[in-house]
């Protein structure tokens, strides 16, 4: 799958759930109204639709939610999704967690063919992560990093930047993941979807976070890719790497190789645009994926250059209605 930009299409992140056991100030509202479970694709339709994008050309598939992990049976569908990695036809299957039921499927996980995982932390102070989270609770989290290091499972922190919250406290979560063996990846709050909070008041740029970090630390620019938008730093003093997620200050559209599926079928070519294609009904027109394919093909001819991300301090309302929620990130 080629854009109309001539980027390759290697990456499609599913959402598989709307659904989230945290509430967390920057992504949610705390009274939010989900999805009816009819509106859902089924764990059989999700296998079919990814399934479709791997025979298409996508290599590398990371399930996202909400938090993915409170959808029941979800294991079902990693184990069937596996099976394109032992056939050699996708590269790498991973997910996006919030930490919350690591502890109950890490070994699951590995055992489906998983080898690396993204956790959201944003402090590691208990009481801050309840506010932050407001329903979570940081011991589960930390019981769940635990069992994705003893299941094998390589992690990476990925932690929000929020300004007069946790900008202190980035330098100790540079050492902790560092001392854990794991990658630290720091992102600019996104402006996505009506929250209680302002994000005029949030947003920290990391242009800023990265020139005070360069006062503490010697930070090294290095190729390193994941697949995704990061751009990665070698911390010397800890031997690990830091990333940066930078959709407002520098954003990263040049390389996009990624196309985002959410649990009701919609495919959306960007994450910070509103246009987006429904996979759901050619789905479910026929048994073959002829009608699918080609809903595919049309929508990525319309994946757009960029995003248009932008803080708006006038009249404080996001730049895309939809919750980081329901696009899965």
């Amino acid at each position: 799958m080629i854009d109309p930009f001539g980027r390759p299409i290697s990456y499609l992140r599913v959402s598989v759930t709307d659904r989230c056991d945290f509430r967390c100030l920057y992504c949610m509202a705390e009274d939010m109204t989900f999805l009816p479970k009819r509106d859902l694709l089924t764990l059989e339709e999700l296998d079919r639709l990814t399934s479709a994008f791997v025979d298409k050309g996508v290599r590398k598939l990371r399930i996202t939610g909400g938090e993915p992990l409170v959808r029941r049976n979800i294991m079902w569908l990693f184990h069937q999704l596996g099976r394109h990695l032992q056939t050699g036809a996708l590269e790498e299957l991973t997910l996006t967690s919030n930490g919350s039921q690591l502890e109950r499927f890490a070994a699951e996980l590995a055992d489906a063919g998983v080898r690396r995982i993204n956790i959201s932390l944003d402090t590691l102070d208990a009481d801050k992560f309840k506010t932050i989270t407001r329903w979570g609770d940081l011991g589960k989290v930390m019981a769940g990093i635990r069992a994705a290091q003893a299941a094998g499972l390589k992690i990476k922190l990925n932690t929000v930047a929020l300004k007069g919250f946790n900008e202190a406290e980035i330098p100790e979560m540079l050492r902790f993941a560092h001392g854990e063996g794991m990658d630290l990846t720091l992102i600019e709050t996104m402006p996505l979807g009506e929250i209680d909070g302002d994000r005029t008041e949030q947003y920290l740029p990391l242009s800023t976070v990265r020139a005070r970090l360069g006062e503490e630390f010697t930070l090294s620019d290095i190729p390193y890719k994941t697949g995704g938008p990061a751009r990665y730093v070698e911390v010397a003093e800890t031997g690990g790497r830091l990333g940066f997620i930078t959709p407002l200050t520098h954003n990263f559209c040049e390389s996009c190789n990624r196309v985002r599926v959410t649990c009701t079928g919609t495919l959306y070519m960007c994450l910070g645009q509103e246009d987006a294609a429904d996979l759901r009904a050619p789905l479910r027109a026929s048994e073959g994926n002829e009608l699918l394919s080609n809903a595919i093909d049309e929508a990525i001819g319309r994946k757009p250059k960029g995003h248009d991300f932008v803080i708006d301090r006038q009249t404080r309302k996001p730049a895309v209605g939809r919750h980081m929620s329901v696009t899965g990130g």
